[in-house]
């Protein structure tokens, strides 16, 4: 039985691990580049009210903070949220922000009114009806308004177990192994969120791998490349199938119709 996961027991290790690396910063650059596609869609001319659902540290809507917006920042983790005011009080950022300690899905009970943008990364696969939570997150998302889903993608996983020689392992259902803390608890499939959005009647703006061939590299490699370039080429196919389909995550973002 999976269950929502809460990263008290590891915020120290997850912050460094998803941020910290060369996979985070994959990531972040690829995922900024929507989050500004996003934000030419709304108007910046006055604040916008933003959720970070499921936040962590916030790292993504601190750089949408840094432009005059507001955020309320929700975590199920109690540890994640003291990292969270440490590094928003780093960037002076803490007027801007609302920090609230709850499931994604009960945030609605916590805010006045529908809000501008949503973000949702990286949480949908460590829940247990993820797609319950989707819907619950799209209620709070103003006419006009946009959200921003980020999700462990479940062909991504498959073809990495498959490139891996994981045959075994995926005969028997992909399941999660625990020993591996930080690996999610499964993969999503992306046809599932894609229909939870369109038949909730939004529009799908864009869609994004987020490395769609960096994690597939073997470490004992031999060839000639470098970080700088790998980034470059991830930031060239991540928009273009068949790559943007085995991304290890997808990004994906859409408007809710006025």
């Amino acid at each position: 039985m999976i269950e929502d996961r809460n990263f008290d027991d590891l915020s120290q290790k997850f912050a460094k691990n998803i941020y910290g690396t060369a996979k985070g910063q994959i990531r972040q650059t690829v995922v900024w580049q929507d989050i500004e596609q996003i934000l030419a869609v709304l108007n910046e001319a006055t604040p916008l009210r933003i959720l970070d659902a499921g936040g962590g540290i916030g790292q993504l809507s601190q750089k949408i903070a840094q432009r005059g917006h507001h955020v309320t920042l929700c975590d199920l983790s109690g540890e994640m949220l003291k990292l969270a005011e440490q590094e928003i009080a780093k960037k002076d950022l803490l007027e801007q922000y609302r920090l609230v300690h709850c499931p994604v899905q009960q945030i609605g009970e916590h805010l006045e009114q529908p809000v501008d943008l949503v973000l949702f990364h990286a949480v949908m696969e460590w829940l247990a009806d993820p797609i319950a939570a989707l819907e619950a997150l799209l209620e709070q998302v103003k006419p006009g308004g946009v959200i921003s889903v980020m999700f462990y993608n479940y062909n991504g996983l498959l073809f990495k177990n498959l490139v891996c020689g994981n045959l075994t392992h995926i005969e028997e259902g992909m399941p999660h192994r625990k020993r591996f803390k930080l690996q999610p608890q499964q993969g999503i499939k992306p046809e599932e969120v894609y229909s939870c959005l369109e038949k909730s009647g939004l529009t799908i703006l864009g869609k994004t791998g987020v490395r769609t061939f960096h994690d597939y590299m073997q470490n004992h490699m031999v060839g000639d490349y470098s970080f700088e370039q790998v980034l470059e080429m991830e930031q060239q196919l991540c928009r273009q199938e068949p790559y943007l389909s085995l991304g290890r995550y997808i990004h994906v973002y859409a408007q809710k119709p006025y």
